[in-house]
């Protein structure tokens, strides 16, 4: 079989260039002659390609020392967009993010799951009203990544696994009946942990730890999840901490999920997470405790990620986003456990403080855009 190599480099350049506005915001071709060292007519080519497909704008001039103002080329980061959402047992959130990857729209109603004809259709009809609402026109629209709480088929089609919420075996096909996108499903934590590796690009190789209503991880090698021989990998909720110690929803006793689940913390305050933190906050000496075992627990299961994958290890989701103010106490419970180092600057706090799962599931589609251009 003959490759054209001449297709791939107009593509490689292309995408250089595309890149590189993406990056830089404003150019001329004279700034991007100097940057990549393509020829002009080249990159006149790419340019005029870029702005038929409108995925780039002239912008105006710059004056230069003679003859005429050179012309800007900027790029458009709304010019595409991606849906994502996040189901969980009693809510739908949907996010719109646009090629930076920022979130330009969020969506979160009270709805609880049902593997139900009806619940599809609202699916459908909320990702309708957003679009609506953002005035954005399907050709737009890259596609919809639905984030949820069990684990996925490697095509991303099926639910094999889904105690949390009872819909095991539930297909995409379903959940996009009146989804007119491409789509598809992804494990919620996975989704998480891509948003984080999104957004800080420098890392190549980290567990991602989503501390939400259920503890869910993430193995990222090479900037791509590892997702083991069976589609399994990074379950860390279900590590055993205290050997036959608290009952899990799973059927095990002593799962991290049993000592460090969000829920637990707000259930000690009539359900609400940010009332726990501000009590926690104001020194609350029931509060003080409860965190108090609740870091002890998570240290322990850090300390253990960090022995098996020597890497960077982030912590996400709804109790991830409380983090900042206690990363501290937490590093030292962590290092005080570590056999070969002093310190936990290993551990760190995600980027992502709200809606890292809807987000997460969308960006596939902005990834794949990109680097495809």
């Amino acid at each position: 079989m003959v490759v054209d190599k001449t297709i791939n480099i107009k593509e490689f350049n292309r995408n250089r260039i595309y890149m590189l506005l993406r990056q830089e915001k404003n150019l001329s071709k004279q700034d991007i002659v100097q940057h990549l060292q393509i020829s002009l007519p080249t990159i006149t080519q790419n340019l005029n390609y870029l702005l038929q497909e409108k995925l780039i704008a002239n912008t105006g001039t710059v004056g230069n020392t003679g003859g005429r103002n050179a012309q800007v080329y900027s790029y458009i980061s709304d010019a595409k967009v991606a849906i994502g959402l996040d189901i969980t047992r009693n809510h739908v959130t949907t996010v719109v993010v646009d090629l930076n990857g920022d979130i330009i729209h969020i969506n979160r109603r009270r709805q609880k799951f049902e593997t139900s004809d009806p619940y599809f259709q609202l699916l459908g009809n909320i990702i309708q009203e957003d679009i609506k609402e953002l005035d954005i026109d399907d050709s737009k629209i890259l596609g919809v990544g639905i984030g949820v709480p069990g684990l996925i088929t490697e095509d991303h089609q099926t639910v094999f696994y889904g105690k949390i919420l009872n819909f095991t075996g539930e297909t995409l096909q379903r959940f996009t009946k009146y989804i007119p996108y491409p789509a598809i499903l992804v494990n919620d934590a996975n989704a998480a942990g891509f948003s984080e590796i999104w957004a800080t690009p420098d890392t190549k190789n980290a567990f991602y730890i989503s501390l939400s209503n259920n503890i869910g991880g993430a193995v990222y090698i090479g900037n791509k999840v590892f997702a083991g021989e069976n589609q399994k990998s990074g379950e860390i909720g279900h590590i055993t901490i205290i050997p036959d110690g608290l009952p899990c929803y799973c059927g095990q006793k002593g799962c991290l999920e049993a000592y460090c689940s969000a829920s637990l913390l707000a259930d000690t305050a009539d359900g609400s997470l940010a009332r726990f933190f501000e009590e926690l906050q104001g020194g609350n000496r029931e509060k003080l405790i409860v965190w108090d075992n609740y870091l002890r627990h998570l240290s322990i299961a850090i300390n253990n990620i960090r022995m098996l994958f020597d890497c960077d290890i982030i912590l996400g989701g709804y109790v991830g986003a409380y983090m900042e103010n206690h990363i501290d106490t937490l590093k030292k419970l962590v290092a005080s456990r570590n056999t070969f180092e002093d310190h936990a600057d290993y551990v760190r706090i995600c980027s992502y403080k709200t809606e890292a799962i809807a987000a997460g599931a969308a960006l596939p589609f902005i990834d794949q855009f990109i680097n495809q251009i």
